[in-house]
């Protein structure tokens, strides 16, 4: 059986868009979020879905990509262009992105993996220091 991931995507988004978070399929009831992105080389607007987690008001993602020895496409576009859009919650608004460090990217990064458990495993799977990126609201 094949996957047709970029049709799965665009189902997932769509419910997401719909229903605040995903209704049905493997990531039904998710904390799920569409970041849109602006291309760091081709200043075009980019979309993926991502896990998230909180921290106060705080939307806390982490650019794991699965333990991949790469980060994602996504986190290149918001180290050069911090100014994102975030869709969760039936509701979309602007942030700012911010990539943690220290001590407080420990704390987060053990925290979002507490909620998420599927991250535990993915440091073992990279050399990498997996990326943890904050988003506050823009005022």
């Amino acid at each position: 059986m094949t996957t047709d991931y970029n049709a799965f995507t665009r189902q997932l988004m769509s419910d997401i868009r719909e229903n605040g978070r995903p209704t049905s399929g493997p990531m039904a009831g998710r904390p799920l979020m569409i970041l849109t992105t602006t291309g760091a080389r081709s200043g075009e607007q980019r979309s993926a879905v991502v896990t998230y987690t909180r921290d106060g008001d705080r939307y806390v993602i982490a650019a794991s990509k699965s333990g991949a020895p790469t980060n994602p496409a996504w986190y290149f576009n918001l180290l050069a262009n911090p100014k994102v859009s975030v869709e969760a919650d039936k509701e979309t608004f602007a942030a700012t992105a911010r990539v943690t460090e220290g001590e407080e990217r420990d704390r987060l990064w053990d925290q979002h993996a507490a909620e998420r458990p599927e991250f535990r495993d993915y440091p073992q799977k990279t050399s990498r220091v997996i990326p943890v990126i904050v988003l506050e609201r823009a005022s």
